[in-house]
């Protein structure tokens, strides 16, 4: 199983695979099927933190994909489902970009001018090069995530500190999100679950009209019973396994190479999910 449902180029050996932290992983199930979001706390401790917050309340829990554009996005989170609902808690502080040091985990796969892209765990990120590490104040350089399919960002209004409750799942790249909207994780299993969603209407914002999917439950692994539990193993970026792919993937792309170009395989083990 992979992350954007594509075959990896090599096989994997055990020893290439990164275990997924279950603290950091996001079960939401729906009536579609089931979807695994790798949340990443080094990007945006807070919107992280709201999610393991709301899933441990059950606050997703029957909550509709109101507002779904098809070659964009699937929009969720409102409990009113109509775009205007959110969670009793107080709005975030917008975390459009992190602060990377020596000790984040980085695998860089490109260097165009002035900035590297790579990978932080499952996330594909933007930041600037490691050299100016020691020149700056507290020693580490800005990073932002960019919207490849799978992307998990955070819905807002038009302040950029609004963001509540309502979170989108990327269903394919969409770069001109970077920097506006926070990122806190990726899909590392179920994008097409993602892609099946009920699209809404184009001439109304993508809004669903009539029997949208929904979230039938969401929880972080760790609260899961053990005999509940998905065991989520992704491609270690730091492997040889991973060069290999991603250098297959600049090859195959030349000039038009894009960090969304890389899909990171996933195995997924442990029981089934729940009957939607």
């Amino acid at each position: 199983m992979f992350a954007q449902d594509a075959p990896a180029t090599s096989t994997p050996a055990a020893s290439d695979w990164r275990a997924v932290s279950p603290e950091n992983l996001l079960v939401i199930d729906t009536n579609r099927g089931r979807i695994l979001v790798e949340m990443a706390p080094e990007a945006a401790p807070l919107h992280v933190e709201r999610m393991r917050v709301l899933a441990r309340r059950a606050f997703f829990d029957g909550i509709v994909f109101h507002r779904v554009i098809d070659l964009f996005m699937a929009q969720t989170g409102d409990p009113l489902g109509n775009g205007e609902g959110q969670s009793p808690y107080p709005d975030l502080t917008a975390e459009f970009t992190f602060r990377r040091g020596p000790e984040t985990p980085f695998t860089p796969v490109a260097e165009p001018a002035g900035s590297m892209l790579g990978f932080m765990n499952s996330l594909p990120i933007q930041t600037q090069p490691t050299a100016l590490m020691p020149t700056t104040a507290d020693g580490k350089v800005h990073g932002w995530g960019t919207y490849c399919p799978g992307v998990a960002g955070m819905a807002r209004g038009d302040a950029p500190d609004s963001a509540n409750s309502q979170f989108f799942l990327m269903r394919q790249p969409y770069p001109a999100l970077d920097k506006r909207y926070t990122i806190w994780g990726r899909v590392v299993s179920g994008l097409d679950v993602v892609r099946a969603i009920k699209t809404g209407d184009p001439a109304n914002n993508g809004m669903v009209p009539s029997e949208p999917d929904i979230m039938t439950r969401v929880r972080v692994a760790v609260d899961l019973p053990v005999e509940e539990r998905p065991v989520v193993q992704v491609l270690d970026t730091g492997s040889a396994t991973f060069r290999t792919l991603a250098e297959a993937a600049r090859q195959a792309r030349g000039a038009d190479f894009s960090i969304c170009d890389i899909d990171l395989p996933v195995q997924v083990s442990g029981p089934p999910a729940p009957a939607a």
